[in-house]
This record gives C-alpha cells, structure tokens and sequence, in this order.
C-alpha cells in the first residue's frame, strides 16, 4: 500500500481525537435528535438605554446597540443569557449610540439615526432596515432551536451573493450562494477543508453578521438561508454598510483590525528542523546559518527563519544562532511545539517570530486564540519588536495578532489551483495575511515550486518549508532555470514592499486585506461572483494576478473587469470587461495585468529592506490614465513607534489624458510626519508607461534627454524614452531632493497609457508547440497583428537565451490594419542547449499611425534531445514529461516512497527485470522520438511487492493518438505483453491511470520497455 508518512496529521488527530473541541463551553451534548423550537409570540418589552429585553414566554432576547450601524442579538431559549466567548473575542466598543423606540401596532421599531430594527411580535420575528426605509435583511421565521444548536432563518434577495465564513479551502473568492458553509474546526487542510473558520459572513445586500462563539457553525445560503450553531444559545452582532469594505470594516472594529506586521516579516520566510532531524540526519541550531548564507550567496531575499520546525526538534545556541541569522539580515522563529511558556527568555535571545503549532493541543478554539495573543504579546513584552505569529485552526480575533496558513499540504498542480481562491476568499471575513507553504510541505516539484512562489510574492506572507519532503525546498535548490527564476520573484517582492506595507498599514484602519477577490473591487461586475474570477485575484487595487496552475505554458479564462489593463510584461493593453485566452506563459512569466491610473511605489534593486540607506532612490512605476494617486506608508518597519505616531505618509497624484495624447503630470507631496531613519533626502526615479515619447520632461526647467540605456544608467539626472521597453516607457530620475518639499515632474505632448492612438497598439502572439534542436538550425513562427491602423516598416527580432544564434531579423513592408502576419525567423539553439522549455521573446518594431511604436511578447518554445537510434531503453532517454502519482517515477527500479531512486529491483510476476520503468497510477512519461522509431516492447504490469493490490490500465500515446490500451490490471495479473507499431511518431507518452477509484497500490512498471528505431 502506497501512502505519505503525514506524522503531522497523525499528530494531531492523536491529541485531538477525544477531545470535544468542536464545542466551546455552551454547546450541546450528543444525543438523539430533538424537534426544533420557535421562538413564540413578544411577552415583554423593556428599554434600558441603547439595550432592549424582548420576552417570548420562557424565552428571552436582548438587542444591544454597538454603533449607529452595529447592534447585538442574544436569545437564551430559557431566560438565562451566557456568553462563553466573554471579552476573548469582542473588544471594548465604547460608549453606545442614542436610539429611540416606538411601537406600531404589530411590530417595534428600535432606531439609530443609521437603521431601525424591526421586533414583530407575533411570532417574535426581526427585519432590518436603513433610515431611508429600504429593506436590509429580514428573517423568514423567528429564531429556532433544539438540543443541539440553535438557528436564523432569513430571507434570501433575488440576487443576494455571500462571501466570508474564514479560510475555505478551495473556495470563499466568489459567491457561496446555494452551498452550505462549514465554520469550525476539522483538521482538512486540502481542498474542501475549512481551516482557520471564522463565524462571519457578509452579504451583497450591505450587511455581515458575526456568531459570538466558538461553537462549531453551519451557513447554508440556500432559500432560505438558515445558520445555525450548535449552541443552546443565540448571539449574533449585525453590521450594515455601505459595501463589503465597509461591512469587514465594522467587523473588524468589533473584533480587532489586523495587526501591522514588521517589513522582515512581509519578506518571505524558512522552516526546517535543524536538531534531531530524523529526516536529514543529526544537524545542529547553528547549521541553519548554512543555510542561510545559501540566500545572501545566490542573491535571494529571505526575511526569518524558523530553525526547529518539526516533531521532536530542539533548539540550542538560540542566541549564537539569531546573531547570526541577524548579520545576514534574518530574523529568528521558533515553533511552539512544547508551548509559550519559555517565551520571555527566547525572545530575550533574539527570537521574533512565533509559529504556533501550539494551537492544535488544547481546548478548542479559546485556546488557540489565547495562544495566538500570548505570543505575540511574549515578543512585544520582552523586545522593542512587533509581535510576529504564524498559526492554522484560529478563529475570530486572531487577525489582531497573527498571519494564518492553511496548514500542511503536498506540492502539486491541485494545490497550486486550490489555493488561489482560498486566500483572497479569507479577507472578506477580516483576515488580512493568509498563505500556505511554497510548493507545500511534501512532495512538490522543481516546476511546482516555481509557480507557487510565483504567485504568492503577491501574498502580503508567505514561507517555504523543508523538513518534511524529500530534499530541502529552498528557492536555490533545483539549479537552473529555476534558481534565476526564483530570484527574480523574489526580488520583486522586495521590490513592491513599499506598495505591499503601504496596503498593510491600510488594513489596520479599514480591516480589509491587499489580496482581494475581483467581487470586492468590482461589486457591480456581474461575473465577478462567479467562477469566471475564481482562479485569479487583486493584490491592493492595481494588480491583477492570475496564477498558471498547471503544466502549461498558456493560461485560458483570464478575467479582466472593466478598466484598462496593461500586461506587467509586454505592456500590450487590453479593455474590459474581456476574458484572455491562449495568454502566452512560460514559466518565467506569472499572467500579471496593471490596472490603468496605478501608481506603484517601489524599492529598486534590493536584496533585504535593510539594504536601504539614507540615499537610496523612491522609484514609481505609473501607467497614467485621467487623475489618480497613492499614499506611501513609511515607519521604521520593526519597532512599535509607530503606535506612537512615528511614520510618515507621502502622497502621489497623477493627472492624464483619460485616453490618447496629452500632458503627463505627477506631484510628489511632501513627506508628512517622522520617524527614527526617516530620509531627508532622496533622490527618485520613475518609469511612466506611456506608449509614446514626450516633446521634454520637465522638472522646475527642462530635464536632459538621454539617449540609452547607458546614459541613463550613468546620469545623475535626466530621461529617456526606451521605446523597446514594454511598449514604450519614459524613465526619469531625479538627483537628491528633499522629502519636506512637494515637488511635479511634467511629460510633455505625451499619452495615457496605450499611446497617443491606440489604433497603432500592434499585438505579437507565437503559435504554441514550437520545437527546435540543440545545436541545430530551426525557424521559430511569430504572428504579427496590426491594430486598427496599418503596420509598416515592421522588424521582427528575438531575444533568446544565451549561447543561441538568431539570423537578422525578419523585415514586413505592410500590414493591413485588423490582419495578420506570420514571420518566420531563422534562430540555432546552442549546442549544449537542455531539453525542455526555453523562454523567447518577440520585438517588434514599427510605425503605425505616424509613430515609431514596438510590441513585445514572451512566449515558450520546447528545445527537443537528439532523437534515439538503434535500440534504446525507454529509462535511458531523456523524460520531456514525467507525472507520477506518488513520488518521482523511477529508472529502472520500481516507484518507491516520495524520494528519487528509492525503489525496489522491477519485479513482475517472480521475473526480476534489470531494464524499466516504475511508476505509480496516475503518471505519465513522455519521450521524444522525433519520427526515428518504429516500435515499442514492454512487460507492463503491477509490481510484485504490492502483493495483489492494485488496478490499473496502461496505455501508449503517440501525437494526440492512443496507440494502445491494456486490459484492466491487478496486482494479481500476469504481465501483459507490448508491442505498439510507431512509424512516423515524434511525441510518445507512456501512461498508467488508476482504474477503481482508489490507486492503494498502483505500482505500475514498464519492465524491459524499449523502442527500435532506425
């Protein structure tokens, strides 16, 4: 039987198997069902300023009014009020706000100068409504309850979308409408699961509702929408805005705004355990120096390290280590394994980050929210630092004191998918740093790697783990492509960090999260509910991100709402609402759009925030469109002055034509307020995306026009419009100029962004599936499409990798506007050139509308090994593709646990082979023959250590075509016999595929598979 040695999860569910933490104090004890109560016709009414007791014979409610949009419902079904959660959860609130009270016949009217909650009286019934009279929600029957939990029933609005409910695994960025929503804990940290619940949830209709509990919730937004706990009480809080932002807004106010985290703690972080690791065998607390010196040797960012992630790992050195973690510009985490009760003297010692595993071992929800505020406490009594937590299974409040990950999971394709969604879902219910392990914690691949990290530097946090996979998951350690890759997402990371802490302190006054779903920045957008935007989100307002989440180079279904839409790499434009198809996304390039009018502050060219110093530049990335601005957020980034006032904020404002030709203006206001290292001086630089070069830019008088990338780069002060540079951008810097004083830099004759016509944007595409040769000469394809003006004087150039030759560029007189061209340019790949995919880029350089414009595009081409000859086993040649369901598929052993070559001799049958392939259902390996074989032999079958187990199918692909199928196959199965004609074919791919649902077992080997060729 094949399966994950998953000591975590077997961990918890040791600890926790026996415990009720389902449950808080409160909740029903099991036992059979019981009918449900209603709640009867009003008794009583009393007033007691802004609190107002309504009695239903036995039972009893009491409404309380926090603001003039915020109040309390609390029904004890017999007339005894608790609150299990007391002052955990709630914050003081303050003073009341004045309500009044009138009776009208049927019903109550209990008023704020915002809203008046409707208490009919027979049956006891409630209805909200805004001051203008308009209805907010209403329930469709009185409170209920049995011996098990208690539940609202409300009415449903035709068009009425729910968002919140906490981390949900897989879902929570578009509508649960129609789905029944689980809030609690249950220990599923994949798909489907739902750690880190909240008991809130929020409506398109203008209000939220929190549960005051931790009891176990159920949300079904069915119609009726009904939501219970399981409680044998009822306590509720409403909030009703203006909009979602609003909504999170109050309920964070109730519960506590995120906290501010530190600058390294933004930066992405490390895990492993470095004592008694029984995975890497003995290491000390001082080896992770080692490994942090592999960060500053190979150019990576990384803010802390957590240096005894795992069961049974100790820690020593702790003081020797974070001296040194701090020389290399890191910070020390620990993991709480054992507890906080050391907390003081590991702080103390150099310790800033706490990562609460601590949570899982007590009493439930109360427990892990107590832990959650005594850490971050812990670090904040004993140091001048800001409290630092990670945690999985919180709940409400815990947004206040720490960043919450969704737990331990396998790197993988399905993990890339399902993430997405969960993290922009989680801050519509007020969690601002949610995130997951890059590549996850077991498994994973070089590939999968690089595309989660990809995507989660536009995560406010994120970490990689190491301990608990194969070989260590740092970004440096699959070699290239990948390391180069890395570091560049990495570096832009610590690049946007002023844009990122910016939208971090933003959420400290308005609850909301910088990674949002689409529905939260475009509520009247009709498909940003739905599954059109599920697998694509907004980081702050400006960046759209739409992560690749499969073995692909192209990404489909990319939803772009309405607005203009410049692609972060090529610069080509779009107009939504669209959706993009066919996006040309190779591996290097995560599917990034900006949104017109951004104005994106930025640290250029940085490793860590503290290679900062007094005069290094502020650079702004703007892509002009009509007026717009950005306030830039500073403190000192570690220290909790700022609580004190200590920070400053400068503001950005650009006006822009709406569309088409015009002055470009931006105005630096001055730096307002102080804090300790705050700059006096700085020079700036800024790249405006304009598509069309300006007459002059001005400064006071004239800037100097510089004439390339060499003069800029020498300048002190000065532009240049590089044309070639995502369709055309004008770079400024600025010598030194004081933050006191506000200053604007002009463009003049200039555009929006787009250009001066967008008639002349000419787009450039590459059909996919392009092959080349190593060290032979080839053609690469590119389509040229001109826009609504004709092309002329096209040139169409590449740039490729290193060591590659490209023939002159290819030259087009005349493209018709609206037509397409397709280009053929002569390219030799290196000799040395590895198999697999190489990112090209397209130039092109034309006019177009009376103007010298360019078009760019990265697209992926797939560099092909020698094809075989003569007679070659099938695990000797190069695997273009090798999926496997568990582990790596094997050369010439059988599939083994998750690590490379650990499998056992290939065995079918009691015939031992030397020469074959050892999988596990599903996989597929794909091979190049590049139409030189004529045939394919094999034994196929299920290995012999799986004892019976197991049923597959195996089946030989070639060119889109299946060649051949076997029959169904048991481990009890004789081997069956391949013979598979190939004449002609290029690709061939190799699968097994699970065919009983389960794959316990499905060990499927390829034994002596070998192909003839000529």
């Amino acid at each position: 039987m094949q399966s994950s040695t998953r000591i975590r999860t077997a961990a918890v569910a040791a600890l926790l198997g026996l415990l009720a933490v389902l449950s808080g104090p409160g909740a029903a004890q099991a036992g059979a069902a019981e009918p449900d109560t209603t709640v009867g016709d009003l008794t009583g009414f009393s007033a007691d300023g802004s609190v107002y007791h309504l009695k239903a014979g036995a039972a009893e409610a009491r409404v309380s009014f926090v603001s003039d949009e915020t109040f309390r419902i609390e029904l004890a079904p017999d007339g005894t009020f608790s609150d299990p959660t007391g002052d955990d959860i709630v914050l003081p609130q303050g003073t009341p706000p004045h309500t009044r009270w009138k009776e009208r016949g049927d019903r109550y009217e209990l008023s704020t100068g915002r809203v008046t909650l409707r208490a009919y009286k027979s049956p006891l019934r409630f209805a909200l409504y805004r001051a203008d009279g308009s209805q907010v929600w209403s329930e469709a029957k009185g409170l209920s309850w049995n011996g098990e939990k208690t539940t609202q029933t409300l009415a449903r609005g035709a068009d009425e979308q729910f968002y919140g409910a906490g981390m949900q695994n897989g879902r929570g960025n578009t509508s649960h409408r129609d789905k029944t929503v689980e809030v609690g804990v249950d220990y599923n940290w994949d798909d489907g699961g739902h750690p880190n619940s909240v008991p809130f949830y929020l409506s398109s209709a203008g209000y939220g509702v929190f549960r005051n509990t931790y009891a176990p919730n159920t949300y079904a937004f069915t119609d009726p929408v009904t939501t219970s706990a399981k409680e044998q009480r009822f306590d509720a809080y409403y909030f009703a805005g203006d909009s979602a932002k609003d909504v999170i807004g109050q309920y964070t106010k109730l519960t506590g705004k995120p906290f501010l985290p530190p600058v390294y703690g933004m930066e992405i972080g490390d895990a492993d355990c470095y004592l008694h690791n029984a995975n890497r065998g003995e290491r000390h607390t001082l080896d992770a120096l080692k490994v942090a010196d592999g960060y500053v040797e190979n150019d990576m960012p990384n803010g802390w390290m957590l240096v005894n992630d795992g069961y049974g790992c100790g820690h020593e050195d702790l003081a020797e280590t974070a001296k040194g973690l701090q020389d290399r510009d890191m910070q020390l985490g620990l993991w709480t394994q054992d507890g906080i009760d050391k907390i003081a003297e590991q702080v103390k010692a150099g310790q800033r980050v706490a990562k609460l595993d601590v949570a899982w071992i007590g009493a439930g929800y109360k427990f892990a929210l107590d832990g959650c505020k005594d850490a971050y406490k812990g670090i904040e009594d004993n140091s001048d630092a800001r409290g630092f937590t990670y945690a999985p299974e919180s709940w409400s409040g815990a947004q206040r004191c720490g960043v919450q990950w969704s737990g331990d999971q396998y790197g993988t394709w399905d993990y890339i998918r399902w993430q997405i969604p969960t993290y922009a879902g989680a801050t519509m219910s007020g969690l601002a740093y949610t995130t997951g392990d890059v590549d996850g914690i077991f498994g994973g691949s070089a590939k999968t790697y690089t595309r989660d990290l990809q995507w989660k530097m536009f995560l406010g946090t994120t970490m990689t783990m190491d301990g608990w996979a194969v070989s260590d998951k740092q970004p440096f350690r699959y070699g290239e492509p990948y390391t180069t890759i890395n570091r560049d997402y990495l570096k832009l990371k610590e690049s946007l960090l002023p844009y990122q802490y910016s939208y971090a302190h933003e959420a400290t006054k308005t609850g909301v999260g910088m990674v949002r779903p689409l529905v939260l920045e475009y509520p009247d957008d009709p498909k940003a509910a739905t599954d059109a935007a599920k697998y694509e989100f907004m980081s702050g307002e400006d960046f759209l991100v739409a992560p690749v989440y499969q073995d692909s180079t192209e990404r489909d279904g990319i939803y772009l709402p309405k607005g203009t839409w410049t692609d972060y790499w090529s610069g080509r434009t779009y107009q939504g609402p669209v959706t993009v198809d066919d996006y040309s996304a190779p591996l290097d390039t995560l599917p990034l759009f900006v949104k017109g009018g951004a104005s994106v502050p930025m640290w250029p060219g940085i490793r860590s925030y503290q290679d900062r110093t007094a005069g290094s530049p502020l650079a702004w990335d703007i892509y002009p469109q009509g007026k717009s601005s950005f306030t830039l957020y500073e403190d000192d980034g570690v220290t909790r002055q700022h609580r004190d006032g200590k920070y400053a904020t400068q503001r950005a404002d650009v006006a822009a034509p709406v569309r088409g030709a015009g002055d470009v203006t931006v105005r630096i206001g001055e730096s307002k307020g102080k804090f300790t290292g705050k700059q006096s001086r700085r020079p700036y630089e800024f790249s405006v995306h304009t598509g069309s070069a300006p007459s002059a830019v001005e400064l006071g008088g004239k800037l100097p026009r510089l004439d390339s990338a060499a003069a800029y780069k020498a300048a002190k002060q000065g532009w240049w419009y590089d044309r070639d540079d995502r369709g055309g951008v004008v770079k400024i810097k600025t010598a030194p100029l004081s933050t006191a004083e506000a200053f604007s830099v002009k463009l003049k004759h200039t555009s929006a962004v787009g250009g001066r016509t967008d008639a002349a944007n000419a787009a450039v595409s590459a059909p996919a599936g392009q092959e080349l040769g190593a060290g032979a000469g080839g053609t690469v394809t590119v389509d040229v499409t001109a826009g609504r003006a004709d092309v002329t004087d096209a040139e169409v150039g590449l740039d490729v990798p290193e060591g590659w030759r490209v023939d002159r560029p290819a030259k087009v007189d005349r493209i018709p506007a609206g037509t397409t061209r397709r280009v053929e340019v002569s390219v030799t790949p290196a000799k040395d050139a590895t198999a697999g995919e190489a990112r090209i880029t397209a130039l092109v350089r034309y006019r177009s509308a009376g103007e010298a414009r360019t078009a760019t595009q990265r697209f992926a081409a797939a560099v092909m090994p020698p094809p075989p000859t003569g007679e070659a086993w099938a695990s000797d040649l190069v695997w273009l593709k090798s999926t496997n369901g568990y582990g790596p598929a094997e050369r010439d052993r059988s599939n083994g646990e998750s690590g490379a070559a650990d499998g056992k001799p290939l065995t079918l049958a009691g015939k031992t082979y030397e020469k074959g392939i050892g999988t596990h259902a599903d996989s597929d390996i794909e091979v190049y023959l590049g139409g030189r074989c004529t045939a394919f032999t094999a034994d196929a079958g299920i290995d012999d250590e799986i004892n019976g187990y197991g049923e597959v199918a195996f089946s030989v692909e070639a060119d889109g075509k299946v060649l051949w199928t076997s029959p169904k196959v048991t481990g009890a199965s004789a081997a069956v016999p391949v013979d598979v004609k190939l004449d002609g074919a290029r690709h061939v791919h190799l699968k097994v595929t699970d065919t009983n649902g389960s794959k316990t077992g499905d060990h499927g080997d390829w034994a002596a598979a070998r192909f003839t060729c000529s």
